[in-house]
């Protein structure tokens, strides 16, 4: 397996530009890594690096080459899987995209649970509000709300119902003139989502045949979920989130929901790839797993909103 190993060790230096984080990364010495990469463009007649005595960079045959490599250990790496999971020992690597309060305030959370679950199952959890761009980078799945942009995706349901609720603390609640209809939340503070420059301030609402858009103004906005929601938990104002988002506040009497009778928008949550050959065995458990959190976590919120 040595020239598995050499692939490997190119592919490292390639993503990290230095011998010496790759031999810190695999414990080896920085000769050995150097060593190891010589032989390797020895074999393939071309050379890989240009070494200088600031910075390692790949020259155009290496790029080219490092394409392919990381596609044959991607190749690989999927065949070892197929392998323990033919066996029936579920193992490999899932890597996860999601939303900052979904990933920090629930799939933490359940994740810690399905790792304690399977064993030989990595999970590498990356959060953002951003959409990222599942071509160009190494994610295996995202967390998604709402409908997607591009076609070619494959979108798994994980909560077709779920929806967006205006809600705020207790305190909050307590302390301010009463919401009756969507035109009162011109006199309130509302705590807005912003994403790049755009502060999403309207907020859409129905009620039976009638519908309103808020155009809502507020002391505070922020580009982070989270961020979002903690403010409306200190009692700072009134927020238009998903309900899965809020929906442990909601049970836990944090966060009350305001105008019941009626409802935001449609936010359905999916799990996202990119190509079907993504769904391998280790994904589908757990897609399967994160449809059943879902829904119980969904049941749940509902229950709390309807007593």
């Amino acid at each position: 397996m040595k020239a598995l190993n050499e692939l490997t060790l190119f592919a490292e230096a390639a993503k990290h530009g230095s011998f010496s984080r790759v031999a810190n990364n695999m414990d080896m010495t920085p000769a050995a890594v150097s060593a190891s990469i010589k032989r390797l463009e020895e074999q393939v007649g071309f050379p890989l690096f240009v070494r200088t005595t600031r910075r390692l960079s790949l020259t155009g045959e290496g790029e080219l080459f490092l394409t392919k490599v990381n596609r044959a250990l991607e190749i690989l790496k999927e065949g070892v899987e197929d392998i323990a999971n033919a066996r029936g020992e579920l193992t490999g690597n899932i890597y996860v995209s999601a939303p900052s309060d979904f990933g920090r305030n629930l799939l933490l959370d359940w994740i810690d649970e399905f790792t304690e679950l399977y064993d030989n199952i990595t999970v590498k959890l990356e959060l953002s509000d951003k959409i990222v761009d599942m071509y160009s980078k190494p994610v295996d799945i995202a967390i998604r709300y709402g409908q997607l942009p591009d076609s070619n995706m494959i979108a798994i349901p994980l909560c077709s119902s779920n929806v967006r609720v205006l809600c705020a603390s207790p305190e909050y609640i307590r302390t301010h003139p009463p919401i009756l209809h969507p035109t009162d939340l011109e006199q309130h503070n509302c705590i807005s989502f912003m994403v790049a420059d755009t502060i999403h301030n309207q907020w859409h609402l129905m009620c039976q045949e009638e519908r309103q858009t808020a155009s809502v103004t507020g002391r505070l906005s922020a580009n982070d979920g989270d961020v979002v929601r903690r403010l409306a938990l200190k009692g700072k104002g009134i927020v238009n989130k998903s309900l899965m988002d809020v929906s442990q506040d909601i049970i836990d009497g944090k966060l009350r929901k305001i105008l019941p009778d009626w409802e935001g928008e449609s936010v359905p949550l999916y799990m996202v790839c990119a190509d079907k050959r993504q769904l391998r065995p280790i994904i589908k458990v757990f897609q399967v797993f994160l449809q059943q959190k879902c829904c119980s976590q969904f049941e749940k919120v509902s229950q709390a909103l309807n007593h």
